[in-house]
């Protein structure tokens, strides 16, 4: 109780305008918003934790719409609905009237009569899923406006070009439960580094996800990865600006050791180049298939010469003490297990193999609390009341 007390007390110091707003990039967010968020997320946990049900829907949809492949975050969002009381439905689009030239504005409008929010994943596209998804946004906002739609769902972003909040939003609060809370973090180094990978065409949201999140509080980040395999230069721009504004550092390298020496925290992990990117979405949204073959043998064979960019156990003696937390949205490029080369050592992954699933299993506390901030204008009031009211969950 003590705890959960505290928590609300904590919530009702923030002035946050997360009610009614899509929650689409962490760096559009104020930093009382983020702690809304983790601290909402913390407070449903402790009520499933101890039995207590979340339920704040008697019925509603959560529509689900994944544009790409996803283990994690699809069943996170599911769980995040479900546990508030929603019904979540997938929008296939194979299975829709999109094929048959049902624009975006129609789509959006025709799944939201009874919809309280859409979950959208749109990260295969450079320069086109955070566009999808403002499309989306405005297409509710003319559909609520000529009471077409009796409300206007909100949107989570579980994964887009640029950006993926739910994912380093779930890191950041594995974080402050590891390290004793979000102040601890001030002064922790995190290696945020490209790691070698025996496929093509990672996008860029996870690493720009973790500079764009961890420079808002004070933690020294180092962005590292061999010359060519750049970011977004406007995201890489914007977290320099961001440490700098919250008494934290920023600064690239372009060698793995140097960024994992005395960190406490290593992120290794694969993308493609920003200018790669570029390229393969031409060719995607053109159906240039022999291109792309082309392009993924050309980025293979590049990526074979920076196959020393593994996180091993050598590479772990040069951080903290050697006992660097190691970090990954999963699934790894484990050496030896899931490919013969790959992103991490098998015996690095296996020590911190419970970690990185603690840290997965935040994401649907994530989401849930993003889809709460967003239909109910006093979070810390609704929660307060389902703890009173103490409904047991499991009978």
């Amino acid at each position: 109780m003590s705890n959960f007390t505290q928590l609300i007390e904590e919530l009702k110091k923030l002035k946050s305008g997360l009610f009614e707003k899509d929650f689409l990039l962490t760096w559009d967010k104020t930093e009382d918003e983020l702690r809304q968020t983790l601290l909402v997320a913390e407070a449903l946990k402790h009520l499933r934790d101890h039995n207590i049900s979340a339920k704040v829907f008697d019925s509603g949809l959560a529509i689900s719409n994944f544009r790409d492949n996803s283990t994690r975050t699809r069943f996170s969002f599911a769980s995040a609905c479900n546990l508030l009381g929603l019904e979540v439905q997938d929008l296939d689009e194979t299975k829709s009237q999109i094929a048959h030239g049902e624009t975006v504005r129609e789509t959006a409008n025709m799944i939201s009569f009874l919809t309280d929010v859409i979950g959208i994943r749109d990260d295969m596209f450079l320069g086109e899923g955070h566009t999808y998804m403002k499309e989306v946004g405005d297409a509710l906002d003319d559909g609520f406006q000529h009471a077409v739609l009796p409300q206007r769902p909100g949107i989570v972003n579980l994964q887009c070009d640029i950006d993926h909040p739910t994912q380093s939003m779930a890191d950041l609060l594995h974080l402050v439960n590891y390290y004793g809370g979000l102040e601890n973090l001030k002064g922790k180094k995190i290696a945020m580094t490209w790691a070698y990978s025996p496929s093509y065409g990672k996008p860029l949201s996870v690493p720009q996800g973790i500079i764009g999140l961890m420079t808002r509080f004070g933690m020294e980040v180092d962005l590292a990865y061999p010359e060519g395999y750049t970011l977004i230069p406007e995201v890489v721009e914007m977290a320099g600006k961001q440490a700098s504004a919250s008494g934290g550092k920023f600064r690239v390298v372009n060698s793995m050791d140097e960024a994992f020496a005395n960190a406490d925290i290593v992120y290794p992990k694969s993308w493609a180049p920003f200018a790669v990117m570029q390229q393969r979405t031409q060719l995607l949204k053109t159906y240039d298939k022999d291109g792309l073959k082309a392009l993924e043998q050309q980025c293979l064979s590049n990526n074979a010469r920076f196959k020393d960019w593994e996180c091993t156990e050598e590479k772990m003696k040069l951080t903290k003490g050697g006992k660097a937390l190691y970090m990954h949205c999963l699934p790894a490029d484990i050496s030896d297990v899931s490919c013969k080369e790959g992103e991490v050592a098998a015996s690095v992954f296996e020590r911190y193999r419970i970690e990185t699933y603690k840290e997965a299993g935040y994401k649907p506390y994530i989401i849930a609390a993003m889809i709460l901030n967003n239909k109910f204008s006093n979070a810390a009031e609704m929660l307060e009341n389902l703890y009173k009211a103490g409904k047991k969950r499991v009978l």
